[in-house]
């Protein structure tokens, strides 16, 4: 073990949150180390975000190219998977770190590379991959960004079938011929969208009632319809019992719990996610290893006056913008806290405090439709004891959306406060609603009046008319 160095800041996990907390406490002027066990850039770069938007880009826009005269008769043969797998490749740096390496360096961020692990207060171990440890310690705070990963049920004969996770679903250099999706969820969905689009024959499994459960009925009601019009077999209130696969190699079965076998050529898992916090030695600092970390608004852990945890390991909002944003408050945090500087504690909306977790999380689902979200949904707002009312509409009857496509389906629906007179969600499902998301996250997040909405006229002929329409229905 060799002499321990300091520094004002130690952040376990080179990923986008990562990277962020330790930029935003070297702009603050103190020192800061990152130690990361596999590729600079995280989960998000090679095996989330980046990979699996590279695959869907090519299929959303094959869909929507079908739906406008003049154009559709030219984009009805099949996807050229190869030229989609390859540009994947690229957007992935083909699994290769140099560029994200290159950029934590500019930043004067010293990198560590190797599996760091807790060993006491503001203390770290890095065992490196040839073996050897190096110890850092640091002056002012831990910053915990190591994510999470893909959780397998345990289900009989699932270990040894090699199943698909998420990094196997956006990493996979051939398309399978027969593809079984267990999960209704993002990735469940994205997944199935992407790889249905490049030729696969995919079924679904859904074990409750519907997709996507955490958002609005209305959206997985209308993505289900249109992953059954794209030629996916839709199987809700259905659970798998048990997985066979001879050696691991071959045709792979999943067993269902009505007895019926379905045989596929891959199987994926998208059924949650887990802390990577089981060998992180959080028993030296009095915590459970493999829990998730509870914290307060401004990322530090409850309980500890040095410990923080940031993105998907603090189990507040498991999605790569919340975890960056996360990252902003806490390097704030941790600057304001180590040149004591008194912290914006008290402002609900001040620079360290993230609020937007609890109040204003964005997410964007890509599958045709899209499916954009911020906020609250209804049940979540009158779950948390806000008198409100849902205001929807059919956004097909919007001018925009029929110029958009021919045969335009897509729900619009606002949750409007009744006390506040402001908005305290906002869901659009449809084509194309992903870039309209961030007007809805400034009238969220800014705590707009409703009545000043009135004044925020929209272009004509866009989409962003629904917001017209919206507020017509709610003033009736």
């Amino acid at each position: 073990m060799t002499d321990a160095m300091d520094y004002d800041v130690v952040v376990l996990g080179a990923g986008p949150v990562g990277e962020n907390v330790a930029d935003r406490a070297r702009a603050n002027g103190l020192s800061a180390a990152i130690v990361e066990s596999e590729l600079v850039g995280g989960e998000c770069s090679y095996w989330a975000c980046m990979p699996s938007k590279a695959l869907l880009r090519p299929a959303i826009a094959r869909a929507e190219a079908r739906r406008v005269p003049g154009l559709k008769q030219s984009v009805q043969g099949p996807l050229d998977a190869a030229a989609v797998l390859a540009h994947r490749n690229e957007y992935t740096s083909d699994w290769k770190d140099d560029g994200q390496v290159a950029w934590v360096e500019s930043t004067g961020t010293d990198l560590y590379r190797g599996h760091g692990r807790l060993a006491g207060t503001k203390k770290v171990v890095v065992t490196t991959p040839e073996g050897e440890e190096q110890v850092l310690t640091a002056r002012h705070a831990v910053a915990v960004c190591v994510g999470s990963r893909a959780v397998l049920p345990d289900l009989p004969g699932l270990a040894g079938a090699k199943p698909w996770t998420s990094r196997e679903a956006t990493s996979s250099q051939h398309v399978p011929d027969r593809l079984v999706v267990v999960g209704g969820g993002v990735v469940g969905v994205e997944m199935t969208t992407a790889w249905r689009a490049l030729g696969s024959e995919v079924t679904l499994l859904v074990r409750g009632d519907g997709l996507l459960p955490n958002m609005e009925p209305f959206a997985g009601k209308l993505l289900a319809e249109s992953l059954t019009e794209a030629g996916v077999s839709v199987r809700t209130n259905t659970s798998v019992t048990q997985v066979e696969r001879d050696g691991g190699t071959g045709p792979v079965t999943a067993v269902l719990d009505n007895g019926e076998r379905i045989e596929a050529d891959e199987i994926l898992f998208a059924t949650g996610r887990a802390p990577r916090t089981d060998d992180l030695g959080m028993e030296t600092v009095g915590r459970k290893p493999g829990d998730w970390i509870e914290v307060d608004d401004s990322c530090r852990a409850k309980g500890s006056d040095w410990l923080y945890a940031v993105g998907d390991v603090n189990h507040r909002a498991l999605l790569t913008h919340q975890g960056k944003y996360q990252a902003r408050i806490a390097g704030a945090a941790i600057a304001a806290r180590a040149q004591h500087v008194p912290l914006l504690e008290t402002d609900r909306w001040g620079a360290h405090s993230a609020t937007a977790d609890h109040a204003a999380v964005t997410q964007v689902v890509f599958t045709d439709p899209e499916i954009a979200s911020v906020g609250l949904t209804l049940a979540e707002a009158a779950a948390a004891g806000h008198r409100v009312r849902a205001v929807d509409y059919d956004m097909s009857g919007v001018a925009g959306a029929g110029l958009y496509a021919d045969g335009y389906t897509g729900h619009a629906r606002m949750i409007v406060d009744l006390d506040e007179e402001i908005l305290r969600g906002v869901t659009f499902a449809g084509p194309a609603v992903g870039e309209m998301l961030h007007s809805a996250t400034i009238a969220v997040a800014g705590e707009v009046p409703v009545n000043r909405l009135w004044h925020a006229v929209p272009a004509y002929p866009t989409i962003s008319e629904i917001w017209l329409r919206l507020l017509e229905t709610y003033r009736g």
